[in-house]
């Protein structure tokens, strides 16, 4: 699944992190157009991954974005395109956590990124179904893979690609409101310029905050 964008991947350290990002079972509410949405983060299993999310959160640079893509029956992502699909500010790159053992089921939440493994940024998605394509597994491309392609494909080679995504990494999954992620599945969508599976009426998040 790859975004709308190629990033310069500039990776948060741990050991940088405050601590109180780091906290377990941290809850947050998506207030969008649609309805509410109250997704329970995992910081225990996926805490590069939540803190990158709490980031975004506590600067408010959510607030305004829009679900920009639909795909009925796979997910719904937002969290880096205004209503006018402008790209909004994004923070470094994050390492992949997709090997945290967290899988891609029906209600997780997890960051979207482009083709490169540590590309994520603000952009996440919610998983309408069971999509275990999504996961890592022990048939999944390492660092070193993806190095050894990028070497062979500045050479001009394109050689098969033996191994599979390294996956994408899941931090939370909705705890209240999935009807409202089901209303948002099942909006109207169409092209946009040049972005396909955009609804045609935006469903902007007005806000997301923690709750206590």
């Amino acid at each position: 699944m790859p975004m709308l964008k190629i990033f310069l991947l500039r990776v948060v350290p741990l050991l940088l992190l405050p601590w109180p990002l780091l906290a377990d079972n941290i809850q947050v509410q998506l207030n969008t157009s649609a309805g509410n949405i109250v997704l329970e983060l995992d910081a225990g299993k996926a805490p590069l991954s939540v803190a990158n999310f709490l980031a975004y959160v506590d600067e408010g640079a959510y607030a305004g974005t829009i679900f920009h893509r639909v795909i009925p029956g796979f997910m719904i992502q937002g969290g880096g395109m205004r209503p006018d699909m402008s790209e909004t500010a994004d923070r470094a790159a994050v390492v992949n956590e997709a090997d945290n053992g967290l899988l891609n089921l029906t209600g997780t939440v997890a960051f979207a990124r482009t083709n490169v493994i540590d590309s994520a940024t603000n952009q996440f998605f919610i998983n309408v179904s069971d999509n275990r394509s999504l996961d890592h597994s022990r048939d999944s491309c390492s660092r070193e893979d993806e190095q050894a392609q990028l070497a062979a494909r500045a050479k001009g080679l394109r050689k098969p690609v033996s191994c599979k995504t390294f996956g994408y990494a899941v931090f939370g999954r909705v705890v209240a409101g999935m009807d409202v992620v089901r209303q948002i599945e099942a909006v109207p969508t169409g092209y946009v310029g040049v972005y396909a599976d955009v609804p045609l009426t935006p469903v902007v998040l007005e806000s997301v905050t923690r709750l206590p």
